[in-house]
């Protein structure tokens, strides 16, 4: 088994790669997808025009990103139609995505009936959360009725990153405790234990957990029944509010860490809040997992943010030096796969480039490979 072809079907783009083995062959994005004047009408146009422009002569298997695996699926899985129905079925867990994501699946199927198809789940990387972490205390019927519980996302970039980290620091991963820092503009932190994640800032969905670039992350839930109660907003409204109007966006009225960064340091007090509010959040979760892991062997800023904005990685571990934990700033703005804290130090701190569509190759070539 040799090349594969990868599909990550987001919420208005679709990112495509192909792999030989281990080495990327090539890639492109199509994206502004359902946009008025913008690219394709929808997923299943987006994928056709893929597959349509490329030579997929030597094909052995099409990976699928998909973002919702509820409790059902722990591992990637072959496609068959029993699988396709247990994704729609999960729809409701995740409503922006899972849609697209089998939007992809459906068109390849169609396309390539006699090429392999493996769908690799966001939250499967997280089904060994002990019960103490996925577990939210409420009314315990109620919870198992409509599934909730903490799932976690961005498990693909969280096994890829921590995998990384143990290859960077020259030690097996089933040796290495980890927290890894997924830091775009959606945000989430893990606590990685020998190979294993124990704990994720992400819960039943991406809302929860880290300030992100539109997302609110952890806000009292009362606010949402103020909202309703006395300011009239309906669910569509604050659901709204909290995915697309909040996080950085909110506070600055811009998304982007780099804008924020440059309004920041030209003195803008909004800027700065919005800075404050990001890093301190990160810094409280770093705590908490380094209690949680009891021994930490290094901590990894990945994604868009984590691997470009050093002001953050810096910011966001400030203070933390009597856990041994430490940012030289030489380092800290040196470019790369590569160490950031200073030479001995108790505690690693790394940036490596997150590849979540290299983990969802790797997890293809697994899966066919054993079939």
């Amino acid at each position: 088994m040799s090349r594969v072809l990868v599909l990550n079907c987001g919420s208005s783009s679709v990112k495509w790669r192909r792999y030989d083995g281990d080495r990327a062959l090539d890639h492109g994005t199509v994206e502004r997808i359902g946009e008025p004047g913008g690219g394709p009408a929808d997923h299943t146009e987006a994928v056709r025009q893929i597959l349509d422009g490329l030579d997929l002569t030597g094909l052995a298997a099409v990976g699928h990103r998909v973002v919702h695996g509820g409790r059902t699926f722990s591992a990637p899985v072959l496609v068959d139609d029993t699988v396709l129905a247990a994704i729609k079925a999960l729809v409701p867990l995740a409503p922006l995505h899972n849609p697209a994501n089998l939007a992809g699946i459906e068109v390849a199927r169609a396309a390539l009936p006699d090429i392999p198809q493996v769908a690799v789940f966001d939250t499967a990387f997280h089904h060994t959360l002990p019960e103490a972490a996925a577990t939210y205390a409420i009314d315990r019927e109620t919870a198992e009725r409509y599934d909730i519980r903490r799932y976690g996302f961005h498990g693909t970039s969280h096994a890829y990153v921590s995998r990384r980290t143990a290859e960077l620091l020259g030690r097996p991963y089933e040796q290495v405790n980890t927290i890894t820092l997924h830091l775009g503009n959606g945000a989430s932190a893990c606590a990685v234990e020998n190979g294993r994640s124990v704990a994720t800032s992400m819960g039943m969905s991406p809302l929860q957990g880290l300030v992100m670039g539109t997302r609110s992350g952890d806000v009292d839930p009362t606010v949402i029944f103020h909202l309703r109660r006395e300011g009239g907003l309906s669910v569509d409204d604050i659901d709204d509010l909290l995915n697309h109007r909040s996080g950085l966006l909110g506070l600055t009225g811009v998304n982007d860490m780099r804008e924020v960064l440059e309004r920041r340091t030209a003195g803008d007090r909004a800027a700065a809040l919005a800075f404050d509010v990001y890093c301190r959040r990160i810094t409280g979760y770093v705590g908490a997992y380094y209690a949680l892991l009891g021994r930490v062997d290094a901590i990894t800023f990945t994604a868009g943010v984590g691997e470009h904005a050093a002001p953050v990685r810096a910011a966001a571990l400030a203070g933390l030096g009597r856990l041994g934990i430490t940012v030289d700033d030489a380092r800290n703005h040196g470019e790369g796969d590569r160490l950031i804290s200073p030479e001995g130090a108790e505690v690693s701190v790394c940036v490596i480039r997150t590849d979540e569509e290299r983990e969802i190759a790797r997890q293809t070539r697994d899966v066919v490979g054993a079939t």
